[in-house]
């Protein structure tokens, strides 16, 4: 597996490792959130890329599509030397091959997937469906990133970057949201929503289509689905009345615990914070009856989820000072998990550190990521986490704190707002600046989680 260390890449490699398959890889030296679950598997990595890395008797290589021939040397050498005779899947390839296997349920969308598709694996295997399960992020519960179970079932978290998307067959789609991301692929909005009602049409008669009604280009394209389409939607100050298929309503939080009702279904209870998981919730229980779960294990089940590493997860505590590291990388993202954070902790001092992740993201929704932190006390924002596929600069942390302030100024939001270049520097400020009563939110989709890791386990090795 070339470029193994990619999430996508550990999530496939554990579950090939799970069907016994003999599995190597190569990546960069660089530490990756993915390097535990990948030392957990016992595969051995090569670092740095070489052609020698490659396996002369492999019987298949999957390469991440961050690699090409123009880049990488290992992709090279798959071009130029003939005496390999191993057959060469990209990984969207690769994850298609599988997932059209059996009856896929492939949860997409903008934001949420990783939440959602956790969830419905795990209520189904509880429920004793036995499905095989992957997603993007390692799941306390499954211990790792995935589960593979003996059925039919194959939950996914399908991912639209590259148009992925394309390679997969699905029996049932959960659609979350459909929210311009991934500037550096999708030139245009337009590109990106192409992607979702493309996969859509591709719906068979036999299969469903979940969508959250309050998203309005899901609403736009369901009109493509050839399929039965199953909504749903909350009750509270942004419904707009239209009759949906599973309605929460009545929404309380007691203990940190999070209860609804849902149609005629009577209660259901969560652990998981925020109004943007009651949305989650309703996509899993929708999804969960689509494949004929009973309602009492939905409910039992869907109570029983912890969630999943790097969303609103609680890293432990330094100097009384809370600690909790989110992925969230996109305004929408940024505001639905400061909501959740900040009612969750109503009379806690919020600290976001924020490492903006891409160039291209940076720039083109700089608007909205100015107004995305107002609700946190001080926000801290790091230099940008670039990709190696993007074409660096055109737009700086620096600005970015400049138009947060004029916003903060222009609304007259009292919020201190910094520009620390670094991990090692935000670690050196935290560290003589964090108290009790504090609570530090790490946000981003690059490395700001080893600010938690030096303020907690400084002495540990990674």
């Amino acid at each position: 597996m070339i470029g193994i260390k990619g999430v996508g890449m550990t999530t496939l490699a554990q579950f090939l490792v799970a069907a016994g398959d003999n599995v190597s890889g190569s990546d960069i030296s660089e530490t990756f959130m993915t390097d535990k679950t990948l030392k957990s598997l016992k595969i051995k990595i090569s670092s740095p890329f070489n052609s020698k890395n490659l396996p002369v008797d492999a019987d298949l290589i999957i390469h991440s599509i961050a690699y090409t021939p123009e880049n990488n040397p290992e992709m090279r050498a798959l071009v130029n030397n003939k005496s390999l005779k191993a057959k060469v899947l990209s990984y969207s390839e690769a994850l298609g091959e599988i997932f059209s296997a059996g009856q896929g349920i492939a949860v997409c969308g903008s934001h949420g997937k990783t939440t959602t598709s956790a969830w419905l694996g795990y209520v189904l295997w509880k429920a004793g469906k036995k499905p095989n399960v992957l997603v993007g992020s390692s799941v306390p519960q499954f211990k790792g990133n995935g589960l593979q179970g003996k059925s039919k079932i194959f939950i996914a978290e399908a991912d639209e970057y590259g148009n992925k998307l394309r390679y997969l067959k699905a029996q049932g789609i959960v659609l979350n949201n459909i929210d311009y991301d991934h500037p550096d692929f999708f030139k245009t909005e337009a590109d990106y929503i192409k992607v979702f009602s493309d996969f859509v049409k591709r719906l068979p008669n036999n299969g469903f289509l979940i969508i959250n009604n309050r998203d309005k280009e899901s609403r736009k394209i369901k009109k493509y689905c050839h399929g039965r389409t199953v909504s749903y939607d909350i009750n509270d100050e942004g419904y707009g009345g239209v009759t949906v298929n599973y309605l929460a309503h009545d929404l309380k939080i007691n203990k940190g615990i999070q209860s609804f009702l849902v149609n005629n279904l009577g209660k259901f209870k969560i652990k998981l914070w925020g109004k943007h998981n009651i949305a989650n919730a309703l996509a899993v229980i929708a999804a969960a009856r689509e494949l004929h779960v009973s309602l009492g294990d939905i409910k039992k089940h869907l109570f029983g989820f912890i969630g999943t590493e790097r969303r609103a997860q609680i890293l432990g505590k330094f100097q009384g000072a809370l600690i909790i590291d989110d992925y969230a990388h996109h305004p929408t993202e940024i505001k639905s998990t400061l909501e959740g954070v900040c009612a969750h902790y109503p009379n806690l001092y919020v600290k976001v550190v924020f490492h903006p992740h891409t160039f291209t993201r940076t720039k083109a929704l700089f608007d909205d990521f100015a107004t995305s932190f107002s609700l946190a006390n001080e926000l801290i924002i790091l230099d940008i986490y670039g990709s190696a596929r993007e074409k660096q600069g055109g737009v700086s942390s620096a600005q970015l704190v400049g138009a947060v302030k004029k916003f903060n100024q222009k609304n007259k939001i009292k919020q201190t707002v910094l520009n620390i270049k670094d991990i090692k520097a935000a670690v050196a400020y935290l560290r003589t600046d964090l108290k009790k009563n504090e609570l530090v939110l790490l946000m981003g989709a690059g490395d700001v989680f080893r600010v938690g890791e030096e303020l907690l386990w400084p002495k540990k090795k990674k």
